[in-house]
């Protein structure tokens, strides 16, 4: 018998079977199933089903964009869930399953900071509520994500070649990366096959040209980390949390290290290493509900096993 944990983002989802004595089964990475992505990511949960097939299935968790936040996204994500793994299943927003890895369920505040950017804090106690702040959105939000990196990065690129404001060794690193000429700026960007995955992915070139010692590009990742400590601080203190903010961290964004020393400095307080990874709070969460007995002993074992695969 096994339990069925997915996390899914805003480019990509992990999935991961576990077995009852937190030992990997599969691992599996599939495309995103975000509801407003090109492609029809309700043939993508089939395909899932169709791979993890006949696998002693007792539980089942999910973490997916956009749940909870727009009623027909909410409806259609329970809808395709239920008649694929119409055995005990839950469907949360990716980012409350992302806290509950980071915090094995417990007490804290987690900013996640892939593709797009949100906060999730809580108590975790029987009456405390959860609170998010942010995830609004690449169109009017998602501050300090890669998107956004991606977006102001584009920004600072056309008012170099504008004139309106010189940054010379930002813009010729930059376009090095993206091998374009500044005249081909547009056309880049407007001939994404995937416009969102595309402009996210540009905050990678972001940090390697920040670790480099570009000011620009520091410059950017110091205005990045403090759009995500606002959203953090804000969650903490609306859950009711006191000082010092306990706080962890979900996404690619905090692979530059850069990022999460300034938040520490901002927030006053070093991030504690999250307890599991997004999958593994999945994976968690469906443990519980197939009425395993979950310690601490046992988050550690699939926290080491996930970590391993996903290296």
């Amino acid at each position: 018998m096994n339990v069925l944990g997915v996390d899914s983002g805003g480019t990509k989802t992990v999935a991961a079977l576990v077995a009852p004595d937190a030992s990997l089964v599969s691992l599996w990475r599939l495309p995103s199933l975000d509801p407003t992505a090109d492609g029809d990511w309700t043939a993508e949960v089939a395909a899932l089903a169709a791979t993890v097939g006949d696998a002693d299935l007792r539980a089942s968790a999910f973490g997916l964009p956009f749940h909870g936040e727009v009623d027909a996204f909410t409806e259609a994500q329970l809808a395709a869930v239920r008649l694929h793994f119409p055995r005990k299943t839950i469907v949360e927003n990716d980012v409350r399953i992302a806290f509950d890895g980071a915090f094995a369920c417990g007490a804290g505040a987690l900013i996640l900071a892939g593709t797009g950017s949100m906060a999730w804090a809580s108590l975790s106690e029987a009456d405390s509520p959860h609170i998010r702040i942010g995830g609004w959105g690449d169109i009017f939000g998602d501050e300090g994500s890669a998107y956004w990196l991606g977006r102001e990065a584009l920004t600072l690129l056309s008012r170099h070649v504008d004139g309106r404001e010189a940054s010379p060794a930002f813009a010729k690193g930059m376009l090095a990366a993206m091998d374009i000429r500044q005249d081909q700026l547009m056309a880049w960007c407007y001939g994404l096959a995937s416009r969102r995955s595309g402009i996210a992915g540009l905050a990678r070139h972001v940090t390697s040209l920040a670790s480099g010692g570009d000011e620009v590009a520091s410059r950017l990742l110091g205005r990045a980390a403090a759009e995500l400590s606002e959203q953090l601080s804000v969650a903490w203190r609306r859950c009711g949390g006191m000082a010092p903010i306990r706080w962890s961290y979900a996404g690619g964004v905090f692979n530059a290290a850069a990022i999460l020393d300034e938040m520490t400095l901002r927030l006053g307080t070093s991030p504690s290493s999250p307890r599991l990874p997004p999958v593994g709070g999945a994976a968690l969460r469906a443990a519980r509900l197939a009425g395993w007995a979950v310690d601490d002993a046992w988050v550690d074992r699939l926290g080491t096993a996930l970590r391993a695969a996903l290296a």
